[in-house]
């Protein structure tokens, strides 16, 4: 395993990570998770991502006993959580002063740790000032109980106006961002946030890097029993991405994967970690089995040389236009 620093922080992530979305206190209880994470684990990774909103809190209290079970020295682990989604209440949800504060000790409890290493706003909130949110990680920093804070599918704007807030009051800066990343979607990251990593070396711990699995090919003959498209709420994922058009992508992808002896799911996660602006490509697993396959992809890196690489381009057909494409 490969470590990369956080942006221009001095944190060094696990190249692939392993995530807590979906399937932690949902598709799968404490006993699967203690196996997989143990199982990501041996293979080097050393961040693990949850969210307060993940199976409504769940998620963090299965992640927090696995730890526990394990037990892993804390300084050997990173680990995340993200508010937004607390609840039903009117201060149960969003990133005031209030929420920000509760969901980050309601995460520590659930988690059984003291401090988070990385706190994430899991969505850009219309409704509270910036500089309220600002100030709110900012003093969870001064309070030692966030090391990091950072934004989930905030806009370049946005980050640019809370790291430019941060600055001119003497706050903590935001130094990471957790967008969608792959071959499937691809403008943010490559395009949208160029600027920020040379500005403000923003940091970045891309979620989605198998487009919700279809990228490993398991949806070409249809949605199978079980899987995360046939979730409760996962209608959206039937509709927007298991189309004939993507799913005609990931079968002309399959020749390629063959003559580099790989999985179309350790090409995907290869794909994203060719991108020098990935911090980590965080994946998510339902069995152990699953996240020993996805760890040989490092293996995979070095062999996307730049022909492979346009080989991919030619059947994606979505490079997007920018200064560093050309």
């Amino acid at each position: 395993m490969n470590y990369r620093k956080l942006g221009i922080s001095g944190l060094k992530l696990s190249e692939l990570s392993l995530g807590a979305w979906v399937t932690y206190g949902g598709q799968v209880g404490e006993e699967v998770a203690v196996k997989c994470m143990s199982a990501a684990h041996d293979a080097g990774v050393n961040f693990f991502d949850n969210a307060e909103a993940y199976a409504h809190g769940n998620a963090e209290t299965v992640m927090g006993n696995a730890i526990k079970r394990l037990g892993w020295r804390r300084e050997s682990i990173v680990v995340s959580s993200k508010v937004f989604w607390g609840g039903d209440g009117p201060n149960d949800k969003g990133l005031s002063r209030k929420h920000v504060y509760e969901a980050c000790r309601n995460s520590l409890r659930r988690l059984q740790l003291s401090y988070l290493d990385l706190f994430f706003c899991h969505r850009p909130d219309p409704n509270t000032p910036i500089e309220e949110t600002v100030r709110a990680m900012d003093d969870l920093i001064h309070q030692g109980l966030i090391l990091y804070w950072g934004t989930s599918e905030w806009s370049a704007a946005e980050i640019m106006r809370a790291h430019g807030i941060a600055r001119e009051l003497g706050l903590t800066p935001p130094t990471m961002e957790q967008p969608q990343y792959n071959m499937l979607h691809r403008e943010r990251v490559e395009v949208e946030y160029l600027s920020l990593y040379r500005e403000i070396g923003l940091g970045t711990t891309i979620w989605s890097p198998l487009a919700s699995g279809l990228l490993t090919g398991k949806y070409k003959n249809g949605v199978p029993p079980g899987s995360r498209a046939t979730l409760e709420g996962y209608g959206w994922l039937r509709e927007s991405l298991i189309t004939s058009e993507n799913i005609a992508k990931v079968n002309q992808l399959e020749p390629i994967a063959k003559d580099l002896g790989c999985s179309l799911a350790q090409l995907g996660l290869a794909w994203c970690l060719k991108n020098p602006h990935v911090s980590t490509v965080m994946t998510g697993a339902s069995r152990p089995e699953q996240v020993v396959e996805n760890m040989k992809a490092v293996d995979v890196v070095d062999k996307l040389g730049s022909e492979v690489m346009d080989r991919i381009d030619d059947v994606l057909g979505n490079r997007p236009e920018s200064e560093e494409s050309g």
